[in-house]
């Protein structure tokens, strides 16, 4: 598991467990579902903006925001980070043709 990814994880995880008066995530976590949400949408349209511009420093930026959020997200429905890595070992195990492939993007 990449250091830099967990180590936000933590601290999300340790905000949504012990809140401080100013933080950014913990005002995410207090407004609730529907805010986490609204703001992940906000960042992955951002990102696909930044992507169609082909501006590499602004996709990365967005793409940060993004990662974030969903990290946000995680912790709000308990998802731990593991099980999000184990999904994707697992997928990154799969043999086949692109037509599966495909058929498997669209049930999931």
């Amino acid at each position: 598991m990449d250091a830099v990814l967990q180590g936000l994880f933590d601290v999300v995880c340790d905000r949504k467990a012990h809140p401080q008066e100013g933080s950014y995530t913990c005002y995410l976590f207090e407004r609730g579902l529907d805010k986490i949400l609204k703001k992940v949408g906000e960042e992955s349209a951002e990102t696909i903006i930044a992507a169609k511009n082909g501006v590499q420093e602004e996709t990365v930026g967005e793409i940060s925001d993004l990662i974030y959020h969903l990290l946000v997200l995680m912790a709000a429905q308990g998802i731990p980070l593991e099980a999000v890595a184990a999904e994707l070992a697992r997928r990154s195990e799969k043999i086949g043709n692109l037509k599966q492939l495909h058929q498997t993007d669209r049930e999931t």
